[in-house]
């Protein structure tokens, strides 16, 4: 998909740097999905504490097994 952006060049410059990436369009692809992939995660850290277990679940027991 063809798309004009204008992006900041000395950020294109540092993420391509930082990433080791030869091409911008690289550079941006692995921006991007870390962005998702940060975002993913914000949604399941919503999660912590919300999940009830059955008070007989033993965690240790399965580990054994």
């Amino acid at each position: 998909m063809a798309t004009n952006l204008e992006l900041d060049p000395k950020l294109v410059d540092e993420v391509k740097a930082a990433g080791n990436h030869r091409t911008k369009r690289e550079a941006v692809t692995a921006a991007l999905e870390e962005y998702l992939i940060k975002r993913k995660q914000r949604e399941v850290i919503k999660l912590f504490g919300t999940v009830d277990y059955a008070p007989d679940y033993d965690y240790k027991k399965l580990r054994r097994k």
